[in-house]
């Protein structure tokens, strides 16, 4: 009965959008996490890459399961698109934290266009309130934009992939437009 339970709670959550709490003008928390690009690993600090220009923060489940594979591919797809507007990219997830390399390189999936880092122990979504819930200990599809000065200008939560590109670089290129 608690499986019955637990996997109506996941299915609820897999087809209705989640909502995250920091909101448009939120401080954006900074953080540093282990990270990985091409298959190389580094540290990645968000405040290093809001020194460069607009972040994009996509939060994922995990690495290697079917909606985050579509997701990551879409981001790499749209990289230049984020680049020509002189923002980046990074994913985040505390799920399969041990594939993040090759994930990273693997042109089915980021393809080597930006950087993914491992949140273990949920630190970073816990921060963002990007995390599944209490029943899945996993990130949240969750992505957020992030202004130069750490101050979060949209965020958008739903399970389904198919949007966050497209909601994140609308915001992007709204913000690049205020800025002209």
């Amino acid at each position: 009965m608690k499986r019955l339970a637990a996997a109506a709670v996941l299915a609820t959550l897999a087809v209705s959008p989640a909502f995250a709490a920091l909101k448009a003008g939120a401080k954006a928390p900074d953080f540093s996490a282990p990270a990985y690009l091409a298959g190389e690993p580094f540290t990645y600090k968000l405040s290093d890459a809001l020194k460069k220009g607009p972040v994009v923060l996509y939060f994922f489940p995990a690495a290697h399961t079917k909606g985050c594979n579509l997701e990551a591919h879409l981001f790499s797809e749209a990289a230049g698109e984020f680049k020509a507007q002189g923002a980046s990219i990074v994913g985040v997830t505390a799920g399969k934290v041990d594939e993040l390399a090759d994930f990273s390189k693997e042109t089915e999936h980021c393809g080597g266009k930006f950087p993914v880092a491992a949140d273990v122990g949920l630190k970073v979504a816990n921060s963002y309130d990007a995390v599944l819930g209490p029943m899945a200990p996993i990130s949240s599809r969750t992505s957020y934009v992030i202004a130069p000065n750490g101050t979060v200008l949209h965020a958008y939560s739903a399970m389904s992939p198919d949007k966050h590109v497209e909601e994140t670089l609308a915001a992007v290129k709204e913000w690049r437009a205020k800025k002209k």
